[in-house]
């Protein structure tokens, strides 16, 4: 089999988040980035224990500058064979899925694995509009992926539910939690990874749809009141005139 994953870096959930030029770009000073939880845990870990049980290679792939390479790396470490940056912003998901797609085209995957989503900008486009640009067949949010031959078995939550589909590849999926289990790399795994292939390509001409206005931090977190154990009146006066929950 061969498998492509789609790569991409996040903010580190312990980095102080802010904003630039009139709230319009987000500050990257003193940001620690990881591998966007989804790709990594789900996406790449599954797609490496189906090599691992019928062969084939795993390449990564990341719409990005140079200061995406250390994420990359990490993606290698942790057992991917190689790896292919498209030297360009990721500024726009209309832009980022046709770079993938178009390299897509032209190698032959079996199958293409995203993340469900970044946990930066939550906005689970990718997939789908990359299986739209190869025509493709797209299954989202699957938490089980099992191969016979060249039919994949999946499973992933409905309403009130769970729903199996069966597709033939090449497929792109994107993968939610329940796909696999965290991968921590092995010092083998990390000072291999510094001699595997990683192959920086030119974008193609690709449109953007959308672009970012302005960025906004949630508001500051009010203070806690406590309300005396024995003065229910008080408190449910509070929830209902100030918390309005009830």
């Amino acid at each position: 089999m061969k498998l492509l994953v789609c790569i991409s870096k996040a903010p580190d959930t312990t980095s102080k988040i802010a904003f630039t030029d009139g709230n319009t770009k987000f500050d990257e000073n003193g940001v620690q980035y990881i591998v966007n939880p989804y790709d990594e845990w789900y996406a790449l870990v599954r797609a490496l224990e189906l090599v691992e049980a019928n062969g084939g290679t795993v390449t990564t792939i990341t719409v990005g500058t140079a200061a995406d390479d250390p994420t990359i790396r990490k993606a290698l470490a942790i057992g991917a064979n190689d790896a292919v940056r498209i030297d360009a912003e990721p500024t726009d998901a209309y832009f980022v899925a046709k770079q993938i797609a178009e390299y897509a085209k032209t190698n032959g995957y079996d199958m293409i694995l995203t993340g469900k989503e970044t946990i930066n900008y939550n906005g689970a486009q990718i997939g789908g509009m990359i299986a739209e640009f190869l025509d493709q067949p797209y299954v989202s949010l699957a938490e089980k992926l099992d191969m016979n031959g060249e039919v994949a078995t999946l499973e992933r939550m409905v309403a009130g539910g769970s729903e199996i589909v069966e597709v033939n590849t090449p497929f792109v999926i994107s993968a939610a939690k329940g796909m696999a289990e965290q991968r921590i790399p092995n010092m083998r795994g990390i000072m291999a990874a510094r001699t595997k292939p990683l192959q920086v390509v030119p974008p193609v001409e690709a449109s953007l749809l959308s672009e970012v206005v302005s960025y906004e931090l949630p508001p500051a977190k009010s203070a806690c009141k406590y309300i005396d154990a024995d003065n229910m009146d008080e408190l449910v006066e509070l929830l209902h005139n100030e918390a309005k929950v009830i």
